[in-house]
């Protein structure tokens, strides 16, 4: 029985060969018919229970007997462990009964501990530490973010027009080609051969060789080309390129020169496109190319989910993207004499280049007092409207550029912000959260920035508005039970039990810092770093708000998938039976800091009772 326990599952898979051997020759197989207690609670464990097969509940400790089934807090199956923390404590503290007839492997309390002592990252990840299981998962899945990459082919990636010239062209014409074209090489036909001219060879030509301008670019030129061909992988091109100590390769087909694959291009390739992505939209002049443009993006999302791209970077690059096509469909659609007149905001997740999945559009428009711009709402509307063409849902709260009431003056925004800040009750403290994270996208951005600036003074030294806008963070309960356990046993709101406590506990405090910063995770290090908050709880809330995001954006990739119409109608919802025990394990972990913000929030702001 010990050949089919897995050593690939975390944490066993951080033990060397010879700890493993160890492990396997210390293991015992147990049987468990439904109904039988397997680990009693306040009694001494035999050590760390690893499911072969069968599912075993833990509940709460309760005298009566038949309330347990109401008291399970967690279920455990295949390839899932027990028992781990009760055996290092030497006492359980809650009951574990097999629902089915189970088959465990046991690992016996000796074994794990002399582990413990030969492995600290072993003994690390029983920590219940968020940063320290964070950590080693992460060390664990480095590899896979280059899968997809290492699979990669040269066709699949960015080859380059080449610029060809015939041989006889001067130099000097050869270089204004090369600038007019923004180009850092050029191809020189002579004959049936091609030869390379790059930017470093014209210096080197001019400069040190002395050579005129009126000299023939073909007697510079390198003929010694080093060629790919397009059904190379891209990383074996990487590979020429380092070892011959180049920048750029020829691409090939047959005897047929078909582009050329420039080393910075390779560099930039993720395994998603997203640099193809990138170059289409900057090249987009029409609303029809920067469509085309844009539809690559769902498949970008999935590809980097599916490979185990770090949530964060996801994020930074779609918000990037988003914010890139955002801004190219306002120069597209707003007349060029107004643009530096008005300033294009987006707001909440987008403004805190948060949002992954499109769930909604949250954008105004702030025009320079007395501006005089006939047509505005029409032409604002066709630029809501494409973006909803675009796949960018309409807000419900029909918070758009195509909704007069988000269209406003310098001196109306302000005093709107002024008139939010000192109701901020109900509709007016959501409206204030969502402009506060605001950030300019397009047009003229020194129109907010002095919108911004105005209302960080009017706001100083106000604690009672602070204490009123922190209060939010404190409206949804964190869904854990008593015992500190994952609260709901079906599915569970991670907007509101995890990322909106978080997002708007550190919002707050920024808003009366007068942070700058909008995305969360750059407000929680400026925090830190001035000092208001301790280093350690900043990397914990930022760990916990990775694993929020990352769980939310996985089962919302896989809903859309499975969907008909390819939305996902609960974008918010955590389905617990689909994360496995590391995963529960995290999450529960995660909830407690929030808890533990959440009571420093509290403190903070006097909001106890």
């Amino acid at each position: 029985m010990p050949d089919s326990f897995k050593m690939t599952n975390l944490p066993f898979s951080l033990l060397d060969e010879k700890e493993q051997a160890l492990l396997k020759s210390s293991l015992d197989i147990a049987y468990y018919q439904k109904g039988e207690v397997i680990l009693a609670a306040n009694t001494e464990p035999e050590g760390v229970y690893v499911i072969f097969k069968g599912k075993v509940g833990e509940s709460e400790a309760t005298e009566n007997e038949e309330d347990i089934a109401d008291h399970v807090f967690v279920h455990y199956t295949n390839e899932d462990y027990f028992g781990a923390w009760s055996a290092i404590r030497g006492k359980a503290i809650h009951n574990f009964i097999a629902e089915e007839e189970t088959i465990c492997h046991l690992l016996p309390t000796k074994a794990l501990l002399d582990l413990m002592a030969t492995n600290g990252t072993f003994a690390d990840y029983f920590q219940q530490n968020l940063s320290a299981k964070t950590e080693i998962v992460q060390q664990q899945s480095k590899d896979q973010d280059m899968a997809e990459f290492m699979l990669a082919k040269v066709s699949d990636g960015l080859v380059r027009d080449p610029l060809v010239i015939n041989e006889g062209t001067s130099i000097k014409d050869a270089t204004l080609m090369m600038r007019r074209e923004k180009a850092d090489c050029i191809l020189v036909k002579r004959g049936n051969r091609f030869g390379m001219v790059t930017g470093t060879d014209l210096l080197d030509a001019v400069i040190v060789n002395g050579l005129s301008l009126d000299s023939d670019l073909a007697e510079i030129a390198s003929y010694r080309l080093i060629t790919v061909k397009p059904d190379d992988y891209l990383f074996n091109a990487l590979i020429i390129m380092t070892q011959q100590h180049i920048e750029r390769v020829v691409v090939m087909r047959d005897a047929e020169m078909t582009g050329i694959v420039e080393l910075t291009d390779v560099l930039s390739y993720f395994s998603s496109h997203s640099h193809v992505i990138g170059l289409k939209i900057e090249r987009a002049q029409t609303i029809e190319d920067l469509k085309e443009a844009e539809q690559g993006l769902e498949d970008l999302i999935r590809a980097l989910v599916s490979n185990g791209v770090k949530t964060r970077f996801v994020m930074d690059l779609l918000a990037a993207m988003n914010g890139r096509i955002i801004a190219k469909l306002f120069n597209i659609i707003i007349p060029s004499d107004m643009q530096p007149h008005v300033c294009l905001l987006v707001m909440g997740s987008e403004g805190r280049g948060e949002q992954i999945m499109k769930t909604d559009q949250d954008n105004a428009i702030v025009y320079r007092d007395g501006l005089v711009w006939p047509g505005m709402q029409e032409t604002l509307n066709k630029f809501s409207q494409t973006l909803i063409e675009f796949g960018f849902p309409p807000c419900p709260g029909n918070i758009m550029v195509s909704n007069p009431n988000w269209v406003k003056s310098l001196g109306e925004w302000t005093k709107m912000l002024s008139d939010w800040a000192a109701s901020c009750e109900g509709d007016a403290q959501m409206n204030l959260a969502i402009a506060v994270d605001a950030k300019p996208v397009a047009g003229n951005p020194a129109i907010f920035k002095a919108a911004r600036n105005w209302f960080n003074r009017h706001l100083r030294n106000n604690d009672v508005f602070f204490s009123h806008f922190a209060k939010a963070s404190l409206e949804f309960d964190t869904p854990l039970t008593f015992f500190g356990n994952l609260k709901d046993k079906g599915e569970l709101d991670i907007k509101k039990g995890g990322i909106f406590p978080i997002v708007h506990g550190v919002r707050t405090i920024a808003l009366e810092k007068r942070i700058k910063a909008t995305n969360t995770f750059e407000r929680i290090e400026v925090l830190v770093a001035d000092g208001e908050l301790k280093e350690k709880h900043g990397k914990e809330m930022t760990e916990a708000l990775s694993l929020f995001i990352s769980l939310r954006l996985r089962q919302q990739v896989k809903r859309i998938e499975c969907s008909e119409d390819g939305l996902d109608s609960t974008p918010n919802i955590i389905e617990l039976s689909s994360l496995d025990k590391l995963e529960r394990d995290l999450l529960r972990d995660a909830l407690h800091i929030v808890k533990g913000f959440k009571k420093h929030l509290e403190l903070r702001y006097h909001l106890g009772g």
